[in-house]
């Protein structure tokens, strides 16, 4: 800052030459030397005016650290940045560490010995074990300190935290470093709510990650309200507010949770429990058999289980013989028709349940009645007087049920892109076709078997990521490899497609597609071959990318990225990655992953990686062999 700030800082007239006779010329360099040495010192400076400019300085920079959000900037990757992800790194694993018994006892001692500082005579008392306990001590620390160093993992954290940032910006909220706006993460609840949220305490027993204060504001207020809708944007974390109020419940004495959601996320449920949780998951979706078993496990050990909104008339009959503390039901436009089956199913079970959260990422302003029957499910006393005709007084009516916070609204570093992977596993109609690319070795086939039949659930996905897209506010470009693919996802997206965007299309007339694009109307979709669309056009007009299958090179799928994710993008960016578990797409991201962190430790900033992207791509045919031969032999033993 210029000295003429530290001027209009300070209540009394300050002379600022004799700081730039000294070479002070700017607040910081006054700040420094003053921590260091007298400024009254200074030739021309008194000592009132020293410490007036001393206690202006100061308050100037607690005022910038006050505003200045903690930011990761991943190119430099300077050591300060580095350290400060390694401490958060190790923190995070230290906290899902599990001691043993011994380890538990020694670490109550211990807080005991702590407590006692003011007496002379400290003492460490075991209820068992030998009279002599310094040994002992010594041995559980020590297999306790190798246990949990060995939990952190010695990989590279900047390929740890940009493979998860929003932990890492998660942990920084919860330790302070990064503020948010508290004003937003309330969205239209009256003030008697709010104090209730913020006075409710939530335990993190189970919960192994970490949450961003609006998440944590999320959570308590599901829990004060008992049943809520929670409809914020994609992107900004639902699921794990979802299950803070599950790992709350276990908490506080309840075993068995429910999750509710269309076919194409129940994998990614299955992952995010197993990730963020100390809860079993347990998948009650498949053949009949399959999920028979998997019920009476459930029933049995309690955990989360997870249906589909279809399966729902068959688990009822599971439900009723356990105590279902609480119960989401994700992408709860599905039941925005109340007459409908899969809807009387789930308003039976909403009904005998005290905890419930709807979540949906589709703002209410788009339909208000569809709204109201969402709400209908949960209040009924609130959608049964609420105004139909005004968006805005709809929405006060209803927020003692109803959150719903945006990006831009709560993410206070402003994250420029947010990468979602969507797992899901293969449909009935998609498995059969996957076998035989497999046991004919045809690795492209097996590549996009996944989306190329009428029932995928990698279309169906894609279908409700583009329409809350609409519902949103954004555009939508989706790349593939493959041309059969483009053309199938084109028949089968609704709205205002354009495409596909091909090799085959002329230079011109690709921009001229793409300017259409940039014209068109919210939730526009433009499908384009990642060969083609993923390099030489700029496309910031779309804010949501979609990836239907991993690319076999890495810097193909950055370079198709950044068509969108750049400067001009006035939008955050939600990059979704298509992925079928089980598959060749999880064998692809594992061999890639393990190519990209062998070339990294060998050539990271080696002029040839700079100048040559496809020296940290894997052939081809190698990957194609190895993958192959793995799918192989998962699916026939050989």
């Amino acid at each position: 800052m210029d000295l003429e700030v530290l001027k209009k800082a300070t209540p009394d007239r300050v002379r600022v030459t004799a700081l730039s006779n000294a070479g002070l010329d700017n607040v910081w360099k006054v700040y420094k030397y003053a921590e260091s040495s007298y400024l009254e010192a200074l030739p021309g400076l008194g000592e009132t005016s020293a410490i007036s400019i001393e206690q202006a300085t100061r308050r100037l920079f607690e005022a910038v650290r006050e505003e200045t959000p903690v930011r990761i900037d991943v190119k430099p990757k300077d050591s300060e940045t580095k350290k400060l992800l390694e401490s958060l790194r190790r923190w995070h694993a230290l906290r899902q560490f599990t001691p043993s018994r011994d380890e538990t006892r020694l670490a109550e001692a211990l807080v005991r010995l702590f407590k006692a500082k003011c007496t002379p005579t400290h003492m460490l008392a075991f209820t068992e074990g030998p009279t002599d306990a310094g040994p002992q001590v010594i041995s559980t620390l020590s297999d306790a300190l190798n246990r949990s160093a060995a939990s952190v993992g010695t990989g590279d954290v900047w390929k740890d935290f940009l493979s998860r940032p929003a932990d890492y910006f998660g942990m920084l909220t919860e330790l302070g470093f990064v503020t948010e706006d508290e004003k937003k993460m309330h969205g239209d609840l009256p003030e008697e709510i709010i104090e209730a949220v913020r006075a409710k305490e939530l335990k993190r027993d189970y919960l192994t990650a970490s949450l961003r204060t609006y998440q944590s504001f999320g959570a308590r207020f599901a829990l004060v309200q008992e049943k809520v809708v929670i409809g914020d944007e994609m992107g900004l974390g639902k699921t794990v507010e979802a299950l803070a109020v599950f790992t709350h419940l276990r908490a506080t004495g309840h075993s068995h949770f429910l999750v509710v959601c269309p076919a194409a996320v129940v994998s990614n449920w299955i992952r995010e429990t197993e990730k963020h949780t100390r809860l079993a998951a347990t998948r009650l979706h498949g053949p009949l058999w399959d999920r028979n078993y998997a019920a009476k496990s459930w029933i049995r050990s309690g955990g989360v289980a997870v249906t589909t909104y279809d399966l729902l008339p068959w688990a009822q009959e599971h439900l009723n013989k356990v105590e279902v503390a609480a119960a989401v039901f994700d992408e709860a436009h599905y039941i925005k028709n109340p007459l409908a089956k899969r809807s009387i199913a789930a308003a039976v079970v909403i009904d005998s349940l005290k905890y419930v959260i709807l979540m949906t990422g589709t703002p209410l302003e788009n339909s208000v009645q569809e709204f109201r029957n969402l709400i209908g499910y949960i209040r009924s006393d609130l959608s049964d007087f609420a105004p139909g005709y005004l968006a805005s007084r709809f929405r006060k009516h209803v927020a003692p049920a109803y959150l719903r916070r945006n990006q831009e609204d709560v993410l206070t570093e402003l994250p420029e892109m947010v990468e979602i992977d969507e797992w899901m596993s293969l449909s009935d109609a998609d498995e059969g076709a996957y076998r035989a690319a497999v046991q004919d070795g045809n690795f492209m086939l097996m590549r996009r078997a996944a989306m190329l039949s009428e029932r995928s659930l990698k279309v169906s996905r894609l279908q409700e990521i583009v329409g809350e897209a609409e519902a949103n506010g954004r555009r939508v470009i989706v790349f593939s490899y493959f041309r059969d693919v483009l053309d199938h996802v084109a028949r089968l997206l609704p709205g205002h497609v354009l495409g596909p965007l091909t090799g085959s299309v002329g230079a011109r007339d690709r921009q001229a597609l793409v300017d259409r694009f940039s014209k068109s109307g919210h939730g526009a979709v433009l499908v384009a071959q990642i060969t083609a669309g993923g390099v030489g056009l700029n496309i910031q007009s779309a804010s949501v990318v979609v990836i239907c299958e991993p690319q076999l090179k890495p810097t193909m799928e950055a370079q198709a990225i950044a068509r969108a994710h750049r400067m001009g993008q006035t939008n955050t960016v939600q990059v979704h990655r298509l992925l079928t578990e089980n598959s060749v797409d999880e064998r692809i991201r594992t061999i890639l992953a393990d190519k990209m962190q062998l070339f990294d430790e060998f050539a990271r900033d080696s002029v040839i990686a700079n100048q040559a992207p496809d020296a940290v791509d894997v052939t081809d045919a190698e990957l194609a062999r190895i993958v192959i031969a793995a799918e192989r032999e998962r699916l026939f033993g050989r």
